[in-house]
């Protein structure tokens, strides 16, 4: 079998409280976009004891065995009985670049194993187990675009509001540590939230919406900033970091002609 796991960006993000279990309470919307891996798996060859990750494309900078891929078979193991599986993942979204792809991964490869072997996981158990590997996982079950709060976990379907608009999506290269991310941002509980806020014109957004990681990211990696004042200079009508970066994303009511380096950084660009 083989699935598509796509990546997500992030429409605003705010830190409005840290939790007592250690994490943070957010605010954000979460939007599916095409950029996707390839994910494929097979019932391994009978004498084979295991389960087995091969990973092309992208490196992951890890040992396949600490894939979130490996802890997702190994997370349905405890409870349910299937098959070993010889899985192969190809990478395409950039790792740890706000958008998700981990995640994305997980969350697919628990669908598609469900379906395959006849679990019968409803739902809302998929969306639990999910959240046992990571606080975005829930939103992949769906993949539609989605406030979320909570952890990230607390989903509510909103419309797709992006429809037919430009997207370009641009990676610098540069690694960005999501916990000290967190560390450097002061909670705060904005007066307005961005449920009500995406109903607003997207022509408003940029005076309205925000992600609280940017000003930490800017700081430290000035380039990321530069490139999303660039994609305002090329006509984008909404531009943020997704998540706790480095991916920039620019929102166009018609396809842009990038100018400069920009072109260099670009990983995908496509019609909402």
């Amino acid at each position: 079998m083989i699935v598509f796991p796509k990546a997500k960006i992030n429409l605003g993000l705010r830190i409005i409280g840290k939790r007592p279990d250690g994490y943070h309470d957010i605010e954000t919307l979460f939007y599916p976009v095409e950029l996707s891996d390839a994910l494929e798996f097979v019932v391994s060859a009978a004498r084979v004891k295991k389960d087995i990750l091969t990973v092309t494309g992208i490196s992951t900078g890890s040992d396949p065995e600490d894939n979130l891929v490996m802890k997702t078979v190994r997370k349905l193991r405890e409870i349910y009985s299937f098959p070993f599986l010889k899985i192969h993942l190809h990478k395409v979204i950039p790792v740890g670049a706000g958008l998700g792809g981990g995640s994305s991964d997980a969350a697919h490869l628990l669908k598609a194993i469900n379906r395959c072997f006849g679990l019968y996981i409803d739902e809302n158990n998929l969306k639990a187990t999910a959240l046992e590997l990571g606080s975005d996982c829930p939103f992949f079950i769906d993949s539609f675009p989605a406030f979320a709060s909570g952890k990230g976990e607390i989903l509510k379907p909103i419309k797709p509001v992006l429809s037919g608009y430009h997207l370009f999506l641009l990676n610098p290269g540069i690694g960005i540590n999501t916990r000290e991310a967190f560390q450097s941002c002061r909670a705060e509980h904005p007066t307005t939230s961005l449920f009500q806020l995406i109903d607003r014109p997207v022509t408003e957004w940029k005076e309205l919406i925000i992600n609280d990681f940017e000003e930490f990211a800017f700081k430290k990696h000035p380039h990321i900033g530069e490139i999303k004042n660039e994609l305002y200079n090329s006509g984008a009508i909404f531009s943020s970091m997704s998540g706790s970066g480095s991916t920039v994303y620019g929102i166009f009511s018609e396809k842009p002609k990038l100018q400069g380096k920009l072109k260099d950084f670009v990983i995908y660009e496509g019609v909402l």
